[in-house]
């Protein structure tokens, strides 16, 4: 059984009937027709993962005739009055992204069983039979990053510039390392972190861990720093290495400095949850992997040649890319899963 940290306990007590940083304030009493609110654990800014999620939240309002609203949260204090003022509006489903709602949506889904709840890119350990959930398996995506910069690398030394140490996290480090060694055993890889106050979204922390990095000789850096990911960007353009981008086509932001990236079509697999939820298709566990379509890497694409990416220009890396990923999706080989310990 998960255990709700004092914090959180402690967060929920204090809620308030305040949105904290949504784009308008909450209806006292239940709106008439079928409405949206997407809570983030984090201010959207220029996180492309969070940007994403609005995105698919946006679209499928669209589509089922629904009004949407966005409600931006700032700490977990935040998190919890957020979601107490979007249970209030009693909206057709209230969506929460990231593993930050794994606590909150452990007991407030059973505090309501009439309202309908989306948890994406996670899923509480304690489901309700009111909480559906859409998750990935980013480790099958980052392995085939990995693969990539295995057969990429020169100097054999690959690092990854990582949010935090937690095992959802490792999704996008070990997978990736594993994947370089599996066509260059002798290659090495170091991780390092973040941290501080605002880790997925410190351009100059992430800069600053890519190139201590880039000091040590690595010659490709994997960004897995959510909104951090420009400063580790900067870096390897400075020292001429390589980088990795995440969620979505990242290279544009770097020209000819990034390889590939982790892509997770979060607004796709959302969209489609909340419309299937919309539609009385409640609950459950909805995965998306490689086998899916809901996880990939840039090489993969029929827009590869227009991408911006670099390895476009390594046709034999892109093909090797495309046999892994076949394998991958007929069993013949197995990302190890962080998360599954």
């Amino acid at each position: 059984m998960r255990t709700i940290s004092p914090a959180v306990v402690l967060a929920t007590a204090a809620l308030t009937l305040t949105a904290c940083g949504g784009t308008g304030q909450p209806a006292a009493t239940a709106p008439t027709g079928k409405n949206v609110i997407l809570i983030t654990p984090n201010p959207v800014g220029t996180n492309s993962f969070l940007q994403l999620s609005v995105k698919g939240a946006e679209a499928a309002a669209k589509e089922i005739g629904a009004s949407f609203k966005l409600y931006e949260s700032k700490d977990p204090t935040s998190i919890a009055q957020n979601l107490d003022a979007a249970v209030r509006a009693k909206p057709t489903v209230i969506v929460g992204v990231s593993f930050s709602f794994d606590d909150l949506f452990t007991t407030v889904p059973k505090q309501h069983p009439d309202q309908q709840f989306l948890q994406v890119d996670s899923c509480a350990e304690e489901q309700a039979a009111n909480l559906t959930c859409v998750s990935f398996k980013e480790h099958e995506a980052a392995y085939l990053a990995g693969v990539e910069a295995g057969l990429l690398t020169e100097s054999g030394k690959l690092g990854v510039v990582a949010a935090i140490d937690s095992p959802f996290v490792h999704r996008w480090i070990d997978p990736f390392l594993d994947g370089a060694k599996s066509v260059k055993p002798e290659a090495t890889g170091t991780p390092l972190y973040v941290g501080g106050n605002n880790p997925f979204s410190d351009p100059a922390r992430a800069k600053s861990q890519a190139q201590t990095l880039t000091g040590q000789g690595v010659d490709i850096v994997a960004a897995a720093a959510s909104a951090g990911n420009q400063g580790v960007f900067e870096a390897v353009a400075a020292a001429k290495a390589k980088a990795f981008g995440v969620d979505v086509n990242q290279c544009a932001q770097s020209p000819g400095n990034v390889i590939d990236n982790v892509l997770k079509h979060v607004d796709v697999a959302e969209s489609a949850a909340i419309k299937d939820i919309a539609a009385g298709k409640a609950g459950g566990v909805k995965v998306y992997g490689l086998k899916e379509g809901g996880v990939g890497v840039n090489a993969l694409g029929d827009d590869l040649a227009s991408s911006g990416c670099a390895v476009a220009a390594s046709a034999d890396v892109v093909a090797k890319v495309k046999q892994v990923r076949d394998d991958i999706v007929a069993g013949r080989v197995t990302v190890a899963d962080p998360l599954a310990g």
